[in-house]
């Protein structure tokens, strides 16, 4: 093992056992009865009206990870979810692993992303999730300096990869309160500088709506991060690659 890479383990293993806040969002401590519904990859056109008619219907918000690859093609559509009540965050310029990309970049892909999304979206940026959710100290440092928080997750919906629909439900609905959801109004592809392969098909509307009323039954409402950020204390853990 390298003496760099001794030193990363080492930062890594105190960040956990201090319980620093150097990790990424993992939920919210809250005796709300909310969890976090989020979604990543977007704006698309047709998911993402969909799901926003979804939300609609029941009353319930959502934080949407946008990617500017997709924003700069359809900044119409991204005004439709800051208009519906919608909190935006950014997921990337694009979705290539940042891990992948040279460390010098990161600072100025951080800022300028940020700065970029506030102007289309007229509104702040708070929150940033890595694609693939892969990130390094190098990322994480990026990222903050850049003045956003790393957000990662714990249920998924699993609507970027062909499964059961019973399977879908039964790993959503996994959350308890102060949980933070996985989705995907979008699925990251060329246009997005990666290839990922056919994209699932799956009604997504009628996904969200069967998450909605599955929580609902469990007594939890679907709010946007931000909105459960601020009933309790978001719990960060350290997860990075080395």
């Amino acid at each position: 093992m390298t003496a760099l890479r001794r030193l990363r383990n080492r930062a890594v293993t105190a960040v956990r056992r201090a319980g620093s806040p150097l990790g990424s969002v993992m939920r919210v401590r809250t005796d709300a009865p909310l969890v976090a519904l989020t979604f990543d990859d977007g704006p698309v056109d047709g998911d993402t009206q969909k799901i926003l008619a979804a939300l609609g219907d029941a009353g319930a918000t959502a934080t949407f990870f946008v990617l500017l690859s997709r924003v700069r093609r359809n900044p119409t559509l991204l005004a439709e979810v800051v208009a519906a009540g919608h909190e935006i965050a950014l997921h990337g310029q694009d979705h290539r692993r940042l891990t992948d990309l040279p460390p010098d970049s990161l600072g100025s892909r951080m800022r300028d992303g940020r700065a970029e999304l506030e102007d289309a979206a007229g509104v702040p940026i708070h929150w940033f999730r890595p694609p693939y959710g892969v990130q390094n100290l190098r990322v994480w440092r990026a990222t903050r300096a850049a003045g956003m928080t790393p957000v990662l997750w714990g249920p998924t919906l699993a609507d970027w990869r062909t499964a059961p629909t019973e399977e879908r439900l039964r790993l959503a609905l996994q959350g308890e309160r102060g949980a933070i959801i996985l989705g995907h109004d979008g699925f990251a592809d060329a246009v997005d500088g990666v290839d990922d392969g056919p994209a699932p098909v799956l009604d997504k509307g009628g996904l969200v709506d069967a998450v909605i009323s599955g929580y609902a039954d469990k007594g939890l409402r679907l709010r946007s991060l931000g909105e459960v950020a601020a009933s309790g204390k978001p719990v960060r853990e350290a997860r990075f690659t080395r």
